[in-house]
């Protein structure tokens, strides 16, 4: 079966699955307090996810992250993992994992790990407990840190996604890296996207550039480039007084898209070909109207036909351009 290529040449082979729109925190960068979610009824079943999944796995995809909203608090997510990990037993899907705010891993750790995840990904942007009620609005910092450990506990690898928000955790830089230094979880540091309706005076007060925030490690450390890619747009260096990997996602200071190798599908089948573009196509009518995948495979190479060359986010001259006007929790991270 021929591979999924873009017309830049792209080898389409990272899917970012979003299984719902919910979540049990309120992110102040992700979403607004009083969200109005997706009718359930409007959301993929289980077994239209892995109907999905599958086809792209199919097709030539070779790493599924599952996102959210919060993916765990997704009634009976584990039977969509269970059955994702068929993939992996035979070889078709090199990697299962997930990307999590960490509040459900306690309960949900070592199943993950029976399912063949082997890492996961944990947003977390402080470790002051009252900062971090301020920007998760809902969540508990001990409950996402005994998540973590949970995790640890069940044998998985812990990557820290750190958004970089000015005037938030700019003073927390060097304390996040010493934490993950301690606990031994790579670090990745996330510029802050204008994804949803939050207000153009509210994200360019958040903007961060993350060369600044290179800058500053590099005043006190030693950093060496890595030509290390882990599928997706993340750019990492090597600290070489501490040996810690950290990573940079830069969509804004350095556009990633030249090596674009991910699409996104969202919890109602919408497939976005650019987290960046409001561009998508409509898997779901295909899924539903046959029992057979013929449709929804046809479907799924005419949008990567039309993948764009890559997005526009940009937070210069003050003005915040190439906004979108989803929430990131609908797209799916």
């Amino acid at each position: 079966m021929a591979p999924l290529i873009d017309p830049f040449a792209r080898p389409i082979t990272y899917l970012r699955v979003s299984v719902t729109d919910r979540c049990d925190f309120r992110c102040t960068y992700c979403m607004a307090e009083h969200m109005q979610f997706l009718p359930k009824k409007d959301l993929l079943t289980l077994e239209e996810l892995d109907r999905l999944a599958s086809a792209f796995v199919r097709l030539g995809v070779e790493k599924l992250r599952i996102t959210g909203g919060e993916p765990l608090v997704r009634r009976d997510i584990l039977t969509f993992f269970r059955a994702m990990s068929r993939h992996l037993e035979t070889g078709a899907l090199k990697e299962l994992t997930l990307t999590t705010n960490g509040s459900q891993l306690q309960r949900f750790a070592k199943d993950l790990a029976d399912c063949g995840i082997r890492r996961v990904n944990v947003s977390l942007d402080t470790l002051d407990p009252e900062k971090f009620q301020e920007i998760t609005r809902w969540g508990k910092l001990p409950a996402v840190l005994g998540g973590i450990e949970a995790a640890k506990a069940a044998g998985l690898r812990v990557k820290i996604n750190t958004v970089a928000l000015k005037g938030f955790n700019e003073d927390e830089l060097f304390g996040l890296l010493d934490w993950c230094a301690k606990e031994d979880h790579d670090l990745t540091f996330i510029e802050v996207m204008p994804m949803g309706e939050m207000g153009e005076e509210m994200r360019l007060d958040q903007y961060w550039p993350l060369k600044d925030l290179r800058a500053r490690l590099a005043e006190r450390f030693a950093l060496t480039e890595l030509t290390e890619r882990t599928g997706g747009p993340a750019r990492y260096v090597r600290i070489e007084e501490t040996g810690q990997k950290i990573g940079f996602i830069t969509p804004l200071t350095h556009n990633f898209c030249e090596s674009c190798n991910r699409v996104r599908v969202t919890c109602t089948g919408e497939l976005f070909m650019c987290l960046g573009q409001e561009d998508m196509a409509d898997l779901r009518a295909p899924l539903r109207a046959s029992e057979s995948d013929e449709l929804v495979e046809q479907a799924i190479r005419a949008a990567i036909a039309l993948k764009p060359k890559g997005h526009d986010f940009d937070y210069s001259r003050q003005k915040v351009a190439g906004q979108m006007t989803r929430h990131m929790s609908h797209t799916g991270g």
